[in-house]
């Protein structure tokens, strides 16, 4: 009964909906830090679409930032990486988004999980951009008075790889994973280029983008940054909101290695005080249970949805749902360890 409530209310109250976005997004569980300065490593590595590799910093041991500069959005793109555990012979890349913020604040895979650590021991470079916040790694139609411009599609899936493998030295056998926001770009992404990954892992995502309840999350969350929907795929009528509906074009997503997640909603495991993320704010634990509790009851009646279409279709999917949970960094966690043995298979890591 409480879930229902929790999922009620998401669905039928969008403004208050806004305000918990804008609240989550907002919330940084863990200050970030900045990277370490190193001497610029300039290449004149080129995508053949116009894009380049600027530099390397080479932050310490196997961790490196990327700098690219991506033609399409004039503008150059920080990217974090994680090298190999071996690097004598070409390994492959997961791609691991971050959400609405996109890595712009503190809620990255890096400040907000163990990712360095898990992937110590794994042989796969771990390419993480910094940049694309309320974006949803996607083309957009026009520039935004307020998000300028963002062409994420082109750059991820056509500037950005042949660059990535030339540089890290990569077998081009790839595989995309992300969360919340981005927990939907990266169907999208693979939909768009399904020959580029091997796999995809989705993580408290909303594919079904086109049609109420998702499509007010889009608006809610575009809006939350300042943007406006109309400047990404333009009024509800356009195509363009069809085209990027994961639920809607499933079917490219035929012969990918699939991994999708969503929790409840309802407090767990890591709605404590003894998370080390909340550090005994019982204020921080009050915002997580209650802001990323309604949130996750939202996802998880989109990735319902989601994993009802691909059965339908007969696409194999590896679906994970029912366990207790908010829309939070601990859970995520949880999913990229729990994803890595269907992604590393894909990938043959």
């Amino acid at each position: 009964m409480i879930h229902e409530q929790v999922r009620c209310a998401a669905v039928t109250s969008p403004r208050w909906w806004a305000q918990l976005v804008v609240l989550i997004v907002a919330t940084s569980w863990l200050a970030g830090g900045s990277p370490a300065a190193a001497s610029p490593d300039r290449s004149a590595l080129q995508s053949g679409t116009g894009s380049y590799l600027d530099h390397i910093d080479r932050t310490g041991g196997r961790q490196w930032n990327m700098y690219v500069h991506s033609a399409a959005m004039d503008r150059t793109i920080q990217l974090e990486v994680i090298r190999p555990a071996d690097t004598s012979s070409p390994r492959p890349t997961l791609y691991l988004l971050n959400g609405a913020g996109g890595g712009e604040d503190a809620a990255t895979w890096q400040a907000q999980s163990d990712a360095v650590a898990f992937f110590a021991d794994k042989n796969v470079n771990v390419v993480t951009p910094v940049g694309g916040k309320f974006s949803y790694y996607t083309d957009w139609q026009r520039p935004d008075p307020a998000l300028g411009v963002n062409k994420w599609t082109t750059f991820l899936t056509r500037e950005l790889p042949p660059i990535v493998d030339a540089t890290l030295g990569a077998n081009g056998r790839n595989a995309i994973a992300g969360l919340s926001t981005s927990g939907s770009a990266v169907l999208t992404l693979a939909e768009m280029a399904p020959s580029l990954y091997r796999g995809a892992a989705a993580f408290s995502g909303c594919a079904h983008t086109s049609a109420p309840p998702g499509r007010a999350y889009v608006e809610l969350v575009v809006g939350a940054g300042g943007g406006a929907t109309t400047n990404m795929w333009g009024p509800y009528t356009d195509p363009d909101w069809v085209a990027n509906d994961a639920y809607l074009q499933a079917e490219r997503l035929r012969g990918i290695a699939l991994y999708i997640s969503n929790r409840t909603g309802l407090p767990g495991p890591h709605d404590t005080l003894d998370n080390p993320r909340i550090g005994g704010n019982p204020i921080a634990l009050g915002a997580q249970v209650a802001v990323g509790g309604v949130i996750e009851a939202a996802t998880d009646q989109c990735t319902r949805q989601l994993a009802d279409r691909l059965a339908a279709l007969g696409i194999p999917a590896t679906v994970e749902l029912g366990a207790p949970g908010s829309h939070s960094w601990g859970y995520w966690q949880d999913d990229l360890h729990a994803s890595w043995q269907l992604l590393s298979a894909a990938l043959g890591a």
